[in-house]
């Protein structure tokens, strides 16, 4: 059975304290959902707002958020679990660096007024690399996935 690790959401202000992004590239917005037994896994959200700077150009008239984003929202989330994961045991964090995506699919797009809402399964760890199986989602409906390759430093 797992167990949601959270008191309460992981707010911006905090996820600031374990990810260096700042606006406009930190993607997440707050993480909902920790569980650590018997798989390492973490729920994280993104609101999507018109206000995005990446929206002026992409594109205009028809706002999507790019596919890029949705993957680096991906990674930022597979940071936190890290981190989060790394807090809990009583040790400082690393600083992650993307090093891999393989098997990227999207398929529906994400627009303003979405809440993406982005899962992170930890399948592995080995030699301060971490692989994440990754899912982003809106209202229940998958939007993408991707698996990725995190190296801490």
């Amino acid at each position: 059975m797992s167990k949601n690790l959270l008191d309460a959401p992981v707010e911006a202000a905090e996820i600031e304290k374990y990810l260096p992004h700042r606006y406009p590239f930190l993607l997440l917005d707050r993480v909902v959902h920790l569980e650590l037994e018997p798989k390492k896994i973490i729920r994280a959200i993104k609101n999507v707002t018109i206000n995005e700077p990446f929206f002026q150009g992409h594109f205009p008239g028809n706002p999507v958020m790019p596919g890029v984003l949705i993957i680096e929202a991906m990674a930022q989330a597979a940071g936190m679990l890290a981190n989060l994961d790394a807090s809990l045991q009583g040790k400082t964090g690393e600083l992650y660096y993307l090093v891999k995506v393989d098997k990227a699919k999207f398929s529906k797009t994400v627009v303003p007024g979405d809440r993406l809402e982005i899962i992170v399964t930890q399948t592995r760890i080995l030699r301060r690399m971490g692989f994440y199986q990754c899912e982003a989602q809106v209202d229940g409906q998958r939007v993408a996935v991707c698996e990725i390759l995190c190296a801490g430093k």
